[in-house]
């Protein structure tokens, strides 16, 4: 049976196409919002760091009612270090739009979550966005598309997918380049038209998997998930199975069920088949459940999601400083924590070590993990990380394996020469070269994505900020040997007190200062960049020695270059492996993960 009532759709595309703001313009015009209403931009990005950064980081659910069909609405992240999101919840839909920047084309996550639809035999709506960019170029980005379906081996069905053309921003859609249009109403009619309707038995035992868990600090975990069969109720006694765990068979009640609506979730007290619903008051709920009637315990498949590539060591704070500027400081805090994060995010790996000081967290990319580290202390926690390092594996004949990435990088002319030299010596093979024209190169690597770290922030040096780099995990490859990451040293705090103006003036000249006039340092901590390979240690706490006689320029202000003040990013990618992030609510400090300059020295020595 067809709920002709009711189309699940995933909206999925490349980083910055305009995913959250078509869903913005859906919204609009299917009438969620007051004609008097005053709505934000990009409304489904919630979090402030969604809003900050400009991108989704989490998956989003929403409905809304067209010519008397209800339309579920899932909203994607693009960043490829979110994929994660991206796989589980195309097992809620019946189909995709596929949204495609009019000048840009299909970029590296175009190419993963487009694969990913078609492997699930999804019918794709492929809507080419940003037509109002006077570079546009549509008539060659559906053709770069229709090959793109070709090169994933779509079927027939596939091939022949409608193309809708959009400026989400203006909220115009149409079915044709020529067309004038007026309003989003022919991409609501192409969804009704085009995308199949929800099947399954409403007489059948209850089934639904788990897709999504969201989380609240007042009801716990919630699931998220479409109902395949039957119908499900509140009160109603149900099992817990799961594909990946055979034995698992937990007996459950569900307590409360909603409905989305708009941007609100409706209390309900049933659905059947076809809803997507979310479910509250199961305590351990997972990712890849099946909810199902106790007579008839069958579990629904579920692919597994990818593995992490890359980890850090999240530590406690163990600085001079320590818990001076953090609310939570302990062991317990930080293992409480870490583990409460996988309860929504089902990318992330966090394993305890030797140590209860220590734990390693493993994810999908350096962003990945930056965006949970900036979460945790805003949050009021204060602790310490490595660098990130990546996730090796060995083949059957024992041979190291490590992660390749494939980087899509777009650059002026002029600075090509400058990025294939310098991935090259990160190891990088280019593969691909053309010239794009409007005075861009698109370069295409195979790069190790070790290579990649701490790289984006030179690049945009390299490129004066004009360039664009766009990086998907390929596979593992054959391990390619060493790489030099930085090519500088630290200064380094001889001692402990407060910077001194004379004291940062005399080491100024050693390199680039992190840090101004007052602030607080302690032996081992890292000042700021050596403009040589070696690290060196500076007094910055060192007052001028006052004397009797004064030379007529002795008391010219002594005049210190402004700081270089580290974002986050920039200090994930400056630390070195001997180095650690301090991270608490109000500051970042580099410094040595041996403090003690004598010890520090002796383990170098044992080293070599």
């Amino acid at each position: 049976m067809n709920r002709e009532d009711i189309r699940n759709i995933a909206i999925i595309a490349h980083v910055d196409h305009g995913k959250t703001t078509l869903v913005d313009e859906l919204l609009k015009q299917s009438g969620v919002f007051r004609s008097n209403q005053n709505v934000m931009d990009r409304v489904m990005d919630s979090n402030a760091i969604e809003r900050e950064r400009g991108i989704t980081i989490l998956a989003k659910n929403t409905a809304v009612m067209y010519n008397g069909v209800k339309i579920n609405i899932i909203d994607t992240p693009g960043h490829a270090d979110f994929g994660g999101e991206v796989e589980r919840v195309l097992k809620m839909v019946n189909g995709v739009i596929l949204v495609v920047d009019a000048f840009e084309g299909p970029m590296p996550q175009t190419k993963f979550v487009l694969k990913k639809a078609l492997e699930m035999s999804l019918p794709v709506i492929v809507c080419v966005n940003k037509m109002d960019r006077p570079e546009a170029r549509p008539a060659e980005v559906v053709d770069e598309v229709l090959e793109l379906l070709i090169e994933l081996d779509a079927n027939e069905d596939q091939l022949d997918c409608p193309f809708v053309f959009a400026s989400a921003k203006a909220g115009l859609a149409k079915l044709s380049i020529d067309d004038e249009p007026s309003d989003m109403k022919p991409l609501f009619d192409t969804i009704i038209n085009y995308i199949p309707a929800p099947e399954g038995d409403p007489k059948k035992s209850t089934q639904m998997l788990i897709s999504t868990i969201d989380f609240n600090e007042y009801v716990g975990r919630i699931g998220i998930g479409k109902v395949d069969n039957g119908t499900i109720r509140v009160n109603q006694d149900v099992v817990l199975v799961n594909h990946h765990d055979p034995d698992q068979f937990k007996k459950v009640k569900i307590s409360k069920l909603y409905e989305f609506e708009g941007l609100k979730r409706i209390e309900i007290e049933e659905a059947t088949i076809g809803s997507i619903v979310a479910i509250s008051g199961i305590a351990d709920i997972r990712i890849g459940d099946t909810i199902c009637s106790p007579e008839h315990p069958e579990a629904i498949p579920f692919q597994k999601i990818s593995e992490p590539t890359i980890a850090m060591y999240f530590n406690v704070n163990d600085s001079p400083l320590a818990g001076t500027e953090g609310k939570y400081v302990t062991s317990r805090h930080l293992r409480d924590r870490l583990f409460r994060e996988l309860n929504t995010d089902v990318s992330l790996r966090v394993e305890e070590t030797d140590t209860t000081e220590s734990f390693k967290v493993s994810g999908r990319g350096e962003l990945h993990l930056s965006v949970l580290i900036e979460n945790m202390r805003r949050e009021g926690f204060e602790f310490s990380v490595s660098k990130a390092e990546v996730l090796y594996k060995e083949d059957e004949n024992g041979k190291k394996l490590e992660p390749m990435e494939r980087a899509i990088i777009d650059v002026p002319d002029e600075f090509s020469g400058t990025i294939i030299q310098e991935l090259g010596t990160r190891k990088g093979e280019m593969i691909n070269m053309h010239v794009t024209g409007n005075g861009y190169t698109r370069l295409e690597f195979s790069i190790p994505s070790r290579g990649l770290i701490g790289y984006r922030g030179q690049f945009m040096t390299d490129t004066k900020g004009n360039g664009i780099m766009n990086t998907i995990f390929d596979c593992y490859g054959p391990y390619k040997g060493d790489i030099q990451y930085r090519k500088t040293g630290s200064l380094i705090a001889f001692e402990a007190g407060e910077s001194i103006t004379y004291g940062l003036y005399n080491a100024q000249e050693r390199g680039v200062l992190f840090i101004g006039p007052g602030v607080k340092v302690y032996s081992g901590m890292v000042i700021g960049q050596n403009a040589k390979a070696e690290d060196i240690e500076v007094n910055v706490c060192k007052r001028k020695q006052l004397t009797n006689t004064r030379a007529a320029s002795a008391d010219d202000a002594l005049r210190l270059s402004p700081p270089k003040v580290l974002s986050l990013e920039q200090a994930l990618e400056f630390i070195e492996t001997d180095e650690l992030l301090e991270v608490t609510p109000s500051s970042l400090r580099i410094r040595k993960k041996i403090l003690d300059s004598t010890l520090r020295m002796r383990s170098k020595r044992n080293k070599q």
